[in-house]
Formats: C-alpha cells, sequence, structure tokens
C-alpha cells in the first residue's frame, strides 16, 4: 500500500491508498516539537484502528512545506517502515512546466494540487487552497503552473483584528445572517467572511482575464479545497468544485507516473 503524506502548516494529511482507491485518510494538527517516535506512535495508533501495521506500507510519498519536519518523516519512514521516502519537489520529472520567475521558489504543495487539478478536472484551471494563506494557483490548459497569488487566510485576518484591536475579540468563522451586521460579532464576521469573499472573486475576475489562449473565461476551472473552503464554497458561486482530498490525489498521481518512469527505464 502507498502511505501518501501532506504536511502543511496547520495540519498533516495522510492518505493510505491501495492502487488507485484511498481506503483510509487521517488528518492530525501540525506540532512542529513533536519527534520522529512520537509521530511514529501517532500513525501506529490510526494504522492500528484501520487493521493495518507498518508492514502493510509498501511505499512513502510525502509533501512538505514545514522544513523542520522533513527529516522527521524521513526519519520515521526510514526506521519504522524500512522505506525511503519520496519527497516532492520542483527537481522531479513532474511531466509539468513551471512557468515562474523562480522555479524553487513554488511549494510542493503547490505543485501537487495543479496536478491533481489538472488529471482530474482539466484545464485551463485555478486552484484556490482556504488554509493558512489562501493561494491562487494558475494552471494552463496543458497542466502547467502559470503562477498565482498569496492572500491571508481567514484565520489569519481574524487573528490580526482581534490581537489589534482591545474591544474586539475572536469570533467562529460562519457567515452572519447577513453582510449588514447588527452586532459586534456580526460585524467581524461580516467584515472577515464576506469581505474574504471580495477578496476571493476579485482575484477570480482578474486571473480569469490573464489567462493566455483563453477565448470563453467559462471554460476556466474554478477548483477550492483546504480547512475552509466547505465553508466559502457555498457563498463564492464562481467555484465549481471542491476537493478537500486534492493534495493526497496529487501525491497518488504523481508516485504513479515516476514509478512508471522508473519501471520504463528498467
Amino acid at each position: 500500500m502507498l502511505l501518501a503524506l501532506d504536511i502543511s502548516n496547520t495540519n498533516i494529511k495522510f492518505g493510505l491508498y491501495e492502487q488507485e482507491v484511498m481506503k483510509h485518510r487521517w488528518v492530525v494538527s501540525t506540532v512542529r516539537q513533536r519527534t520522529t517516535d512520537e509521530y511514529a506512535m501517532v500513525l501506529s495508533d490510526l494504522l492500528r484502528h484501520a487493521g493495518y501495521t507498518f508492514a502493510d506500507i509498501d511505499d512513502i510519498i510525502m509533501s512538505s512545506v514545514v522544513p523542520p519536519l522533513t527529516p522527521v518523516f524521513q526519519d520515521l519512514a526510514t526506521r519504522y517502515c524500512n522505506r525511503e521516502a519520496l519527497v516532492v519537489n520542483y527537481t522531479l520529472d513532474l511531466g509539468i512546466k513551471l512557468l515562474v520567475d523562480n522555479p524553487w521558489e513554488v511549494g510542493s504543495d503547490r505543485i501537487m494540487t495543479i496536478i491533481a487539478a489538472h488529471h482530474l478536472y482539466g484545464g485551463p484551471a485555478i486552484v484556490i487552497a482556504f488554509s493558512t494563506a489562501t493561494t491562487f494557483d494558475v494552471v494552463s490548459a496543458d497542466g502547467d503552473f502559470l503562477g498565482g497569488s498569496i492572500a491571508p487566510g481567514l484565520a489569519i485576518s481574524a487573528e490580526a483584528l482581534s490581537s489589534s484591536a482591545s474591544q474586539l475579540y475572536r469570533v467562529n468563522m460562519t457567515p452572519p445572517r447577513s453582510a449588514l451586521g447588527k452586532n459586534t460579532i456580526e460585524n467581524m464576521q461580516s467584515g472577515i467572511i464576506y469581505g474574504h469573499v471580495g477578496l476571493v472573486q476579485g482575484l477570480i475576475s482578474r486571473l480569469c482575464k490573464e489567462i493566455p489562449d483563453v477565448s470563453d473565461e467559462k471554460e476556466i476551472k474554478i477548483i477550492a479545497h483546504g480547512g475552509m473552503a466547505q465553508q466559502m464554497a457555498p457563498i463564492i458561486p464562481e467555484i465549481q468544485y471542491v476537493n478537500q482530498y486534492l493534495p493526497l490525489e496529487g501525491l497518488r498521481i504523481i508516485y504513479n507516473r515516476l514509478r512508471r518512469s522508473h519501471n520504463e527505464r528498467a
């Protein structure tokens, strides 16, 4: 079985695949201070609950945007699974072009989601990640990465507002009954959430106009994923698809491509 790991700033997602099928998936909080052994015990418990052990894992592929945890999980793969983890980065032959000024700056999380988006939905497309940051990744019709945009995420915006204004406090990230708030909580929710809606819609509009070789903007797919995608998609009509497993699916697709290339060379 294939174990796919998506290590982000907020959460770590595990996907256990048998061929093309995700048999199990888990999400745990990202804790930078945890050691290899601590994460191994977490993963061991998750596997055991699903009826598996480390011995059932044949291969491991991972993406990490948390540099201190990359060697931790590489060590876990070696010591507990007797496997060398394949770490996704821009130097691998992934079948796409990174058409940006500095390809080495493109995070592996963005690489795997654009690959998954193009593979599953086609292109051109805009992939929006509602996570710690809200990122916009633009995919050409051929599946190449054209660039994008990065904005502060909802949680960052809410935290900044409550910490910088002494009479304001943290609120739940749920849409208020209307944009016209009638109390402090609704005022904050309106500004944070509907303000973010305006940001997302504005960037979608601008990015669509800048994608080359597009005769009709309606052909551009808008795909969302990330922790806040389920809450935001219903109030952003431009979003056509929500796929919370996009990063893990990207890792599976990348693994299959690299395995085929290895077998052909062998």
